[in-house]
C-alpha cells in the first residue's frame, strides 16, 4: 500500500460489531494501523468526527474522544479551527520491505531440523470458539458470571499505582513477588497440611510450567517414570521429550496402586487428590505406602494437587506432600483453574536444593512470571476475594453437578468416575460399542461439546466409549436440555447401526 497524503476518507475505516473490544478501542486501533501501515504523511487530514461517526454508525462523542486520546499520544494533532491531521511526531513508522530479499536454492528440510513433531502428541482439544456452543460440557473453562470483576479491577488498580510501579517494573532477577509468595506460604499451603520456607517455593507460569521444569530436572534414562492410565496426556509428552522411559499404570477404584510399581521406577507423576480424568482420590493407606516405597527404592514423586479447592461434598484429603517427611515429593499447585485459565499463575514446593535448580532453569526460559500479574493475584488473595470466589464456585458447582447427575440417570450413559469431594467434571461412559470421538462430532452439530476419552489413554480401548463432561462453564439451566440432546443423538447412532 502506498503512502497517503492529503486526506483520509471515512471509507478507509471499519468497525467489527462481532469484536468483543469496545467500539472506542476498535476505532483507536483502526486509526493507528491506518497511519502506520500506510506510512501516512504528516499533515494528512482525517475525516471530521461527524462524517466518520455517520459512516461507522457511532456517536460523534465516541469519535471525538478517540481523536483527543490520539492527539495526547502524539499520533494526531488538532488543527487551529477544526479537525485533526497526522502528527509530525508519530511514535514510529513501518519500514518498507527490502527490494531484493536474499534467497537460496536449497530448501529447508524442517523434518530434519524438527524431527519430533510435537504437534502430533496426545492433546485434549477444545474449539477456540467454544463459547459459541450452547451446551459446552468442557473442563477447565470459566463462567464469567461467577467472577468478581470489580474486585479484580480494584486489585489491578492497586498493582498499577505509582507507589507499586518501581518495584514491578524492575528486573526481579529471577525472584518472585513477596506478597504472593507470603500468602501461598502462610495460607494456601497450610490448608493442604504443608509447611514450607520461602526458599522452598517457586512461582511458575501455571502448573504446566512447573511440571515441565520438574521433568527436565529429574528425568533419567536409566530409570522409568510411572504415570496413571488413564491420566493427563501432558505428563507423558513432557517425559517423552526428556527421553525418560515411561510405564503406564492402570488405576483401579482407589487410584494408583503402589504395590504394582516396577522395580526400576525413578519418578512417579500422580494426581492423588483428583485423578485426571476419573476423579479418583488416592486413600491415605496408599499414600503412605507410596511414600514408604519412595524411601525404600529411592525414587521421587511429582504431586499435581489439581482442583482440591472444589471440595463441596466433603473436605479434601491432606496433600501427599503433607505426609512427606523425607522431601521426596515435588508439590505442584495452581490458581489458573480456580480463578481463570488465562491467569497462568502456579507454584511448586520442594526442598531448597531442588527449588534453587528449578529457579535457575526457569531463569533460562523466562526469568520469572510477569510481576504485575503476580502482584494482582497477591492482592486478590490477601484481601479475601479469592476465598469468597471459591465459596461461590463451590455452591454453583454443587448445584450443577446435582443437575447433571440427575439428568444422566434417565439416559443410556453411566457415570464411570467422579471426584469424591466434588470437582467440576464427571467421567462418563456410553454403551460399549460407542466411540466417544464419533459421538463428539455428532454432538457438535447440535451445539453440544464433550471431551472424548481417547487423549487420556496411551492405549485407548477401541472403540472408546468414555468421555469427560465438565460443568464449570455451562449455565445450570442448560445442563438437562444438553443431556437430552446427547441421549437423542446416541439413540440415532445406535439405531443406525442396528
Amino acid at each position: 500500500m502506498g503512502s497517503i497524503t492529503g486526506r483520509m476518507t471515512p471509507e478507509m475505516f471499519f468497525i467489527d460489531r462481532q469484536d468483543r473490544r469496545s467500539l472506542q478501542m476498535q476505532l483507536a486501533t483502526s486509526i493507528i494501523s491506518m497511519i502506520l501501515d500506510t506510512r501516512a504523511q504528516p499533515g494528512t487530514r482525517l475525516p471530521s468526527s461527524r462524517k466518520l461517526a455517520e459512516h461507522l454508525g457511532l456517536s460523534r462523542l465516541t469519535v471525538t474522544l478517540v481523536y483527543q486520546d490520539l492527539v495526547a499520544q502524539g499520533y494526531l494533532e488538532a488543527l487551529p479551527r477544526s479537525g485533526v491531521r497526522v502528527s509530525t511526531s508519530v511514535p514510529q513508522r513501518r519500514i518498507g520491505p527490502a527490494q531484493t530479499p536474499v534467497t537460496g536454492d536449497r530448501p529447508i528440510d524442517w523434518g530434519e531440523w524438527l524431527p519430533r513433531d510435537l504437534s502430533a502428541r496426545r492433546q485434549i482439544r477444545k474449539p477456540r470458539d467454544w463459547r459459541s456452543y450452547r451446551y459446552p460440557f468442557i473442563y477447565g473453562q470459566v463462567d464469567p458470571g461467577l467472577f468478581d470483576h470489580a474486585a479484580w479491577r480494584d486489585c489491578a488498580r492497586r498493582a498499577l499505582s505509582v507507589r507499586e510501579f518501581t518495584g514491578l517494573a524492575d528486573d526481579q532477577l529471577a525472584q518472585d513477588d513477596p506478597l504472593l509468595l507470603d500468602y501461598i506460604r502462610k495460607n494456601t499451603l497450610p490448608r493442604r497440611g504443608i509447611s514450607a520456607r520461602p526458599e522452598e517455593i517457586l512461582i511458575t507460569l501455571g502448573a504446566q510450567n512447573a511440571l515441565w521444569i520438574a521433568v527436565q530436572l529429574l528425568a533419567r534414562p536409566d530409570r522409568c517414570a510411572v504415570i496413571e492410565e488413564p491420566g493427563f496426556p501432558d505428563f507423558a509428552a513432557a517425559l517423552d521429550y526428556a527421553r525418560m522411559p515411561i510405564r503406564y499404570m492402570p488405576t483401579d477404584a482407589r487410584g494408583l496402586d503402589p504395590a504394582q510399581l516396577p522395580e526400576d521406577v525413578g519418578l512417579v507423576m500422580a494426581t492423588p487428590s483428583h485423578n485426571i480424568p476419573e476423579g479418583t482420590t488416592l486413600p491415605v493407606d496408599r499414600r503412605r505406602a507410596l511414600l514408604d516405597l519412595a524411601n525404600a527404592r529411592d525414587f521421587l514423586i511429582v504431586e499435581d494437587d489439581y482442583e482440591y479447592e472444589m471440595s463441596f461434598l466433603e473436605a479434601p484429603s491432606p496433600a501427599l506432600k503433607s505426609l512427606d517427611g523425607s522431601g521426596r515429593v515435588i508439590y505442584v499447585g495452581s490458581f489458573s483453574k480456580s480463578l481463570f485459565p488465562g491467569l497462568r499463575i502456579g507454584y511448586m514446593v520442594a526442598p531448597e536444593p531442588f527449588i534453587r535448580e528449578a529457579r535457575s532453569l526457569r531463569a533460562m526460559m523466562l526469568r520469572h512470571a510477569p510481576g504485575h500479574m503476580q502482584r494482582v493475584t497477591g492482592y486478590f488473595l490477601a484481601l479475601g476475594h479469592y476465598d469468597a470466589h471459591v465459596v461461590r464456585q463451590r455452591e454453583a458447582f454443587r448445584r450443577r453437578r446435582e443437575v447433571l447427575v440427575a439428568a444422566l440417570q434417565d439416559t443410556d450413559f453411566t457415570i464411570a468416575g467422579a471426584a469424591r469431594h466434588g470437582g467440576s467434571s464427571l467421567w462418563v461412559a456410553g454403551p460399549q460399542n460407542l466411540d466417544s470421538r464419533a459421538l463428539g462430532h455428532r454432538l457438535a452439530e447440535h451445539s453440544v461439546l464433550i471431551e472424548e476419552g481417547h487423549p487420556f489413554f496411551a492405549r485407548p480401548p477401541e472403540p472408546c466409549p468414555l468421555f469427560r463432561m465438565g460443568f464449570s462453564a455451562i449455565p445450570e439451566g442448560r445442563i438437562a436440555e444438553g443431556v437430552q440432546i446427547m441421549q437423542g443423538v446416541l439413540r440415532e447412532m445406535t439405531g443406525a447401526r442396528a
